[in-house]
């Protein structure tokens, strides 16, 4: 096989049909014939590499067996680089109010004089017990309307009387107050009502003698015919305006000389 090989490419040559090449063109080795260049021999017209016996596709070129060749992986194309993301402006920080402040409120008021052995409110307490509710519903400079969590009413009598007696009078003159404050607008469900009798008497009346003459001592008696009632709720506080900075005091003009 390798004489024919030879024998065709002499009578190539021969005839002219391969490109000039050089006389000192060698044998090499490998796949293709090639000149002392080292280029390889194509035939004249056909334009076909002149293969050697040892040319095997393992050997194949791309210059000459293209489809032996195996093709070169496309290179993989570059992502574009990602558009920068413009970041959201912040959103301008909101400042909360401040959350008010709140405090507790206790008042306390002494509905004295009520008529002896009777549950009933004198005209005196009754303008009492007014101003001293408005009070607490209007607001003041250190605080506004106070809202009512407890209100206890506390019936009380003298000491005139049996205690069995004046235990139950305490307890209606009580009733009468607490069903004036539901009148007059105050929420039953924070009203607590009780009668003490003659146990709580006003200090003063410790001078009225049981010697005294009866109607005497009924009028000295007056002030523990009463009926305490306290107010325990809360309210918002006000603040206080900021101060002004000082002034300061104007430059004095320099003395001329």
């Amino acid at each position: 096989m390798i004489l024919t090989i030879r024998m065709t490419l002499v009578g190539l040559a021969a005839t002219g049909l391969l490109l000039p090449v050089t006389a000192s063109a060698q044998w090499k080795n490998q796949g293709y014939l090639t000149d002392t260049g080292g280029n390889v021999v194509r035939a004249l017209g056909a334009n076909v590499c002149v293969r050697t016996s040892d040319w095997t596709p393992a050997r194949a070129v791309a210059e000459c067996d293209p489809d032996l060749v195996p093709k070169p992986k496309p290179k993989p194309v570059a992502k574009p680089a990602p558009k920068p993301v413009a970041k959201p402006k912040p959103k301008p920080e909101v400042k909360k109010p401040p959350k008010p402040k709140l405090i507790n409120v206790e008042e306390k008021i002494e509905l004295q004089g009520m008529p002896f052995a009777k549950a009933e409110m004198t005209q005196d307490n009754r303008e009492s017990l007014n101003k001293f509710l408005g009070g607490l519903k209007k607001a003041t400079k250190a605080r506004q309307a106070v809202s009512f969590g407890a209100v206890i009413v506390t019936g009380h009598t003298d000491r005139i009387g049996s205690l069995k007696y004046n235990m139950k009078l305490s307890e209606r003159r009580a009733v009468v107050v607490k069903d004036y404050l539901v009148a007059q607008g105050v929420d039953p469900k924070v009203i607590f009502w009780e009668g003490k009798g003659p146990k709580q008497p006003i200090p003063v009346t410790k001078f009225c003698d049981n010697k005294m003459k009866r109607k005497q001592l009924i009028e000295c008696l007056s002030p523990n015919r009463r009926v305490t009632v306290e107010v325990v709720g809360r309210a918002q506080a006000i603040p206080k305006p900021a101060a002004k900075p000082a002034a300061k005091p104007a430059a004095k003009p320099a003395a001329k000389r």
